[in-house]
């Protein structure tokens, strides 16, 4: 299957570079002058991963992934920068990029990173949307469907770990993991937790949404 990557780059002659040296390589690569022709793109496709410039005309690289990740868009983002001071690294990372690549760079560079990066899904997004859920991990704040949830620690933990795989489905192992981390409780205990999630979650609607799949684990169904 051809890795899909969205280029932002308003530097043509790197960016034609780029663009041929990973068609080569068997990655299908759009291409976007500006960040705010990159918001688009981003916004209206799906990739598996972002390259970013950060000094860019109509909308800053900075300005741009911080409005992704607010956004809930989870692609992973590998910023491109001529800038290499610890400060801006740490501008880039505090703006939602999972990787920082300085120019001069080497292709084959490049093309290790965009692999890597295209194995998961970014961590840096702060808000999770699964079903009729959205979390804010700013504002602390659950929503199902437009109504805020009262959620306790626990759940939160739980029901983080769950949108973050979401649709797929979640282990025991993950979720005990994700609420006491190496040091596991009685065996009953993750099973009163998830049901303290369901009742916080489903109160005043008609369907549940933590779904379990016996011999696997649990998940977050795609219901209203």
């Amino acid at each position: 299957m051809t890795l899909p990557v969205l280029l932002v780059e308003d530097d043509i002659d790197l960016a034609n570079t780029l663009l041929q040296f990973l068609e080569m390589e068997g990655i299908n690569c759009d291409h976007a002058a500006n960040g705010q022709s990159g918001l688009t793109l981003a916004q209206q496709n799906t990739y598996g991963v972002i390259l970013l410039d950060l000094n860019l005309p109509r909308m800053n690289g900075l300005t741009l992934c911080e409005r992704l990740r607010q956004s809930g868009q989870d692609t992973p983002v590998l910023m491109l920068t001529a800038r290499d001071t610890l400060d801006d690294k740490l501008a880039g990372f505090h703006a939602g990029t999972d990787d920082y690549l300085v120019k001069p760079f080497d292709l084959d560079e490049v093309l290790v990173r965009v692999r890597a990066l295209a194995k998961r899904r970014s961590g840096q997004v702060r808000k999770l949307l699964a079903a009729t859920l959205e979390m804010d991990l700013d504002r602390k704040e659950v929503l199902r469907a437009g109504t805020l949830l009262k959620i306790s620690p626990s759940s939160w933990r739980l029901l983080e770990t769950l949108m973050r795989h979401f649709p797929a489905v979640v282990s025991r192992q993950e979720l005990e993991a994700a609420l006491w981390g190496d040091n596991l409780p009685d065996s009953n205990s993750l099973k009163v937790h998830l049901h303290n999630l369901r009742q916080q979650l489903d109160k005043g609607f008609e369907t549940g949404l933590v779904e379990t799949v016996p011999g696997f684990g649990f998940r977050l169904k795609d219901s209203n």
